[in-house]
């Protein structure tokens, strides 16, 4: 059941974003940067805490997600470190992810030739 229930979710989130870019005339950027604040958003008021433990990890796949782990993280260290810990939360949790991500694109950049 638990299967089901991320699966539904992830199906959910994308079907929003797809409802999104096909009424209005936002870039996927512009949806891209909705959900990172909207899991942000949630995540203040630990609702997404909430939709994790309901939906397991299919609420950890979306890019919603991203938001969750910032401000997660952010709210953690700055109960340790005060104002400083907002900082070193955001960039300690989400390190690897962003780290990779410019890592794969640097080489996938050289390997493939843009297309103009």
């Amino acid at each position: 059941m638990l299967l089901l229930k991320s699966f539904l979710f992830c199906g959910l989130v994308c079907a929003i974003a797809q409802i999104i870019l096909n009424l209005t005339d936002w870039s996927p950027g512009h949806v891209t940067s909705l959900f990172v604040v909207l899991g942000a958003f949630l995540d203040i008021f630990d609702i997404y805490d909430i939709i994790i433990a309901n939906v397991g990890g299919g609420a950890l796949l979306p890019i919603t997600s991203f938001g969750h782990s910032l401000v997660h993280a952010a709210l953690a260290k700055t109960e340790t470190y005060g104002m400083m810990g907002i900082f070193m939360g955001m960039f300690d949790l989400t390190a690897t992810g962003i780290t990779l991500a410019i890592v794969f694109s640097f080489i996938f950049s050289l390997v493939f030739k843009p297309k103009n």
